[in-house]
């Protein structure tokens, strides 16, 4: 080995020594190399298929060359290390075992497996593997089923040899080159092509580029530049209202929903309502009943003998406890159902204002969308004015190019003038030499006179050639310009309709806002005239329990003298003299007819006149129990 000072005397520095080194070693390593050159290759042509694809515009055929170009660097990367397998007809290297392996490790893949084992004109398995390179392009998975690929190194390793492209560092890189081949369209035609018999051999005429080439490749990188950014702006635009709209379907789907659901709300509250009503009037009919029946007993006891009406008061009293019982019990279950009607009615206030801050929300939201109507169609005025623009500086540059071609025309014609006047002087200078040797000096300098004139002039041509192709090609990029502006303005135009329509879908919605809460202020005013016929029926119950309590002080002074005092006389409890209040309440000694709290009349004892027990007060209670002791004695 050589020391740096010893190669540093020769004249040789650290770099030159570096790649002399690389180059060394890649002569030792012939595979390396391969792998080296194979790497460089799929460089340019994925580079020039994205290019030449993106500058082209439309979707790719079979029949475009950078695209077979393209097929056969991969057949290349592929065959490379290729291991050498026996079988009965000799020794071959096929591709479609490996890529038939694909199929395995991604479920997805078997649909392009299984449709190049239906090709009917491929006999090869070169042929299937070409067929499956043009169909996981057209897929736009090229790239995943080849990274899985490489992944399983021990499955690789059965195909291909320790150093081939797949295994190594290269195999990757070439994975993750093909990923930006997933702007590209291709519309390939399999079953007509002849895949099987077609040769792969490399055109390097198609990467070696001149200083024109690079000028064109700067102008063409900053047209994909610039379609790349619009087709992102495109993109996110498009990604913004389809979240618009997903969010609109959302709210109108539970707009809908809650609006069933107050639907079928409406009809229970209106079947509780009818029930409610069919109750009233059965007890509106019962009341009525024991009306009557209390004025006959009332003509009875009034007019008729004291002891059949004793008798029968004391048969019949037992039925008017009980019926009290049934009309005290009713009038509880009206209470409930009044308190459920109130409760039901607080629902449909809370819902009323669930729905109106709904409606606020969707005014909101409609609000939004016409501000985003608003500013699309600004941004519809704009495209239209930069349209506008770019149509008048196309018609200038086309006024150009003609002013420019007139020109270029015109100098034609003074080069041929020039060429003919030249011509002629030669001729007139071959003269002058046979004649005049003295005037060869003025001759030579007028010759290199003209020459620098020509130059100058030629120099001149080749400029307005090289303004003529920057014109071209800022025409190619306007016109391009253009179609992407139409192509936005549709999309736009698309868009707009959408959201016309979800508009229309809105006012819809509204409409029928409005109708139920007309439906739910007639309910409204329905359930304000029961409770008015609940507040009369509590009247009538209240009086008819005033008569019933009338009619039982006059039977007790019927019955023995006995003294039924009134709810109203009596202030305090008799016992133990405490005030009665909300929590202390009255009750009636059926014996005395006294009042008293509950804890002065908490007893119950069987009477004459009821064979049932009844309340009684502690003093009652005490004399009857020695009464009962007496009498068993």
């Amino acid at each position: 080995m050589y020391s740096p000072q010893s190669l540093h005397r020769w004249g040789i520095t650290h770099s030159e020594s570096m790649e002399r080194l690389a180059y060394s070693q890649a002569f030792r390593d012939p595979m390396a190399m391969e792998r080296a050159n194979l790497l460089n290759m799929a460089k340019l042509s994925i580079k020039g298929l994205i290019e030449s694809a993106l500058s082209f515009g439309r979707t790719l055929d079979s029949d475009y060359p950078p695209l077979q170009q393209f097929f056969v660097v991969m057949e290349h990367c592929l065959k490379h290390g290729l291991k050498v397998k026996k079988s009965f007809l000799g020794y071959n290297k096929s591709l479609w075992g490996p890529l038939e392996m694909v199929e395995k490790l991604c479920p997805e893949a078997g649909e392009i497996a299984a449709s190049v084992r239906d090709l009917p004109g491929l006999k090869t398995p070169l042929g299937r593997a070409r067929a499956w390179l043009r169909l996981a392009l057209m897929q736009k998975k090229l790239a995943d089923y080849l990274r899985l690929l490489i992944t399983r190194k021990d499955t690789l390793s059965e195909f291909y040899e320790n150093s081939a492209v797949m295994l190594e560092e290269e195999g990757a890189v070439i994975v993750g080159l093909l990923v930006g081949l997933n702007v590209i369209d291709a519309n390939l035609c399999v079953k007509g092509e002849d895949l099987d018999t077609q040769v792969g051999v490399i055109d390097f005429s198609m990467y070696l580029k001149n200083d024109i080439d690079d000028y064109r490749s700067e102008e063409r990188n900053g047209q994909i530049a610039a379609i790349l950014d619009q087709k992102n702006y495109v993109e996110e635009l498009n990604r913004q209202l389809n979240s618009t709209v997903q969010g609109l379907q959302g709210r109108v789907e539970s707009l809908e929903k809650s609006n069933s659901k107050l639907i079928e709300e409406l009809a229970i509250a209106k079947n509780n309502i009818i029930k409610l009503q069919e109750e009233n009037h059965q007890l509106r009919t019962e009341n009525s009943v024991i009306l009557m029946k209390a004025q006959q007993r009332l003509e009875v006891l009034l007019y008729g003998d004291l002891n059949c009406e004793l008798d029968t008061y004391k048969q019949s009293r037992q039925g008017l406890d009980e019926m009290y019982n049934e009309a005290r019990r009713q009038l509880k279950e009206e209470c409930q159902l009044r308190q459920d009607v109130e409760n039901e009615l607080v629902v449909h206030v809370s819902m009323k204002q669930e729905m109106e801050m709904a409606m606020k929300l969707l005014e909101k939201d409609i609000h939004e969308k016409q501000d985003t109507l608003i500013g699309l169609r600004h941004q519809l005025d704009e495209v239209k004015a930069i349209n506008v623009e770019m149509y008048q500086k196309m018609q200038s540059s086309d006024d150009n190019m003609r002013q420019k071609n007139d020109m270029i025309a015109r100098l034609e014609e003074k080069t041929n003038q020039i060429t003919a006047t030249m011509k002629q002087l030669e001729q007139r200078l071959q003269d002058a030499e046979r004649e005049r040797a003295s005037a060869e000096d003025g001759v030579r300098k007028f010759k290199q006179d003209f020459t620098n004139k020509a130059d100058s002039l030629q120099k001149q041509i080749a400029q307005r050639e090289k303004q003529m192709m920057q014109l071209e090609t800022d025409l190619k990029i306007e016109r391009d310009w253009r179609q992407t502006l139409q192509n936005e303005l549709e999309r736009e135009r698309e868009t707009i309709a959408q959201l016309t329509a979800e508009a229309q879908q809105i006012n819809g919605l509204k409409k029928e806002f409005h109708r139920l809460q007309d439906e739910n202020t007639q309910l409204k005013g329905i359930c304000e005239e029961q409770e008015q016929a609940l507040e009369e029926l509590g009247c009538k119950l209240s009086e008819s329990k005033l008569k019933i309590e009338d009619i039982k002080e006059a039977n007790n002074a019927l019955q023995g003298g006995q003294v039924w005092l009134k709810d109203k006389d009596a202030t305090h409890c008799k016992l133990c003299e405490k005030e009665f209040s909300i929590s202390r309440r009255k009750h009636h000694c059926r014996n005395c007819g006294e009042i008293f709290c509950n804890s002065c009349s908490d007893n119950e004892l069987p009477l004459p006149a009821s064979p049932k027990p009844v309340r009684v007060c502690d003093t009652c209670h005490a004399l009857l129990l020695q009464r009962c002791s007496s009498n068993a004695t």
